[in-house]
């Protein structure tokens, strides 16, 4: 078995070292170099190779050890990430290298992991309630909205209702303003057109869009402009959604009121603004059918970005199919 020249060690604490000075790299990242770099070490030593020597054909062959072992692609990409960085610093520090001090490796004249791809990762579908359960959460704040009569339960029902009926991006939702104002100091982001019944938002990228909202989040909206007319803090200020003092809501505050009622409507999952968005999008495509309808409503800049929820309504045709068909079954009994 070969052995490893005695300053490797050394110029790999050297590189862990500029990483953490000159990156600026966190602790967690660089123990996750570290142990990537070890395992590169491990493989190199099992097969008898110095790793000034390593070719491509090692690193293809450790990559699908790594799959082998169940690695996730996300960890194999980041071990062939890590591998690249200190190999393409070591052959740059090869190359800087004068005739007089002499080069690290005469083998060592370029990168071994440069042309290696990692597997590509399964996008993950993003959570979405069904329609069931999206219903059974709205009710949810309509009712205590109805039962407690209190500011607060009448503004929840209202922001619930909003963010399944637009599918509003959190950001989106807590911008609203509850008029429009181009005061120069004061800008709206975002503001909601009560006649038209539609919303105008600031998404990704600056980019405003408008959206329409249903007839029975613009009741639920109704009720919350009338509760909050009658706060007095809140009467000037701009924002729709506000706190008691007239602050506009924080993102946390949101979240919380929404796990919240999710919990006191049984749904047995955690519940939060995204997912309303995920939910609405996959509905409507659904319903329609018009993949650039729901992009343009969502502000995608990208159908790319919609088509994954053609993968959640494909899920949901295919349950459909497992419940109903009378073979469905057959070939699982």
């Amino acid at each position: 078995m070969s052995t490893q020249p005695i300053e490797l060690e050394s110029l790999m604490q050297a590189y862990l070292h500029e990483l953490h000075v000159l990156r600026q790299l966190s602790a967690h990242t660089l123990k996750a170099y570290r142990a990537d770099l070890t395992e590169l070490q491990s493989f190199a030593a099992e097969d008898s190779v110095e790793l000034l020597r390593v070719t491509n054909a090692h690193v293809r062959r450790w990559a699908g050890r790594l799959h082998a072992q169940g690695k996730s692609a996300r960890t194999i990409a980041r071990a062939l990430s890590s591998w690249r960085g200190w190999y393409g610093w070591l052959t740059e520090k090869n190359a800087r290298s004068d005739a007089a001090s002499g080069k690290l490796s005469a083998h060592l004249t370029a990168n071994p992991v440069d042309d290696v791809k990692a597997p590509k990762r399964l996008k993950s579908l993003p959570k979405a309630l069904s329609v069931e359960q999206a219903l059974a959460l709205v009710k949810q704040a309509l009712d205590e909205a109805q039962e407690k009569k209190d500011a607060e339960s009448i503004r929840d029902a209202a922001m619930i209702d909003l963010l399944y009926s637009s599918g509003l991006r959190l950001s989106e939702l807590l911008g609203i303003d509850v008029m429009q104002s181009k005061d120069r100091q004061q800008e709206s982001a975002g503001w909601l057109d009560w006649d038209a019944a539609e919303v105008t938002v600031l998404g990704k990228g600056g980019k405003r869009r408008s959206v329409p909202v249903g007839a029975p989040a613009m009741q639920s909206l109704q009720a919350w402009r009338a509760a909050r007319n009658a706060i007095e803090p809140v009467q000037t200020s701009l924002a729709l959604f506000t706190s008691a003092t007239g602050a506009r809501l924080s993102p946390r505050t949101v979240q919380a009121r929404l796990r919240t009622l999710a919990m006191r409507a049984g749904l047995p999952t955690h519940v939060h603004p995204h997912m309303m968005r995920h939910s609405f999008a996959s509905h409507v495509l659904q319903s329609s059918q018009d993949l650039r309808a729901v992009q343009e409503m969502l502000g995608h800049a990208s159908i790319a970005s919609t088509q994954i929820y053609t993968s959640l309504d494909f899920q949901h045709l295919a349950q459909a199919y497992d419940k109903a068909h009378p073979r469905a079954k057959a070939g699982k009994d």
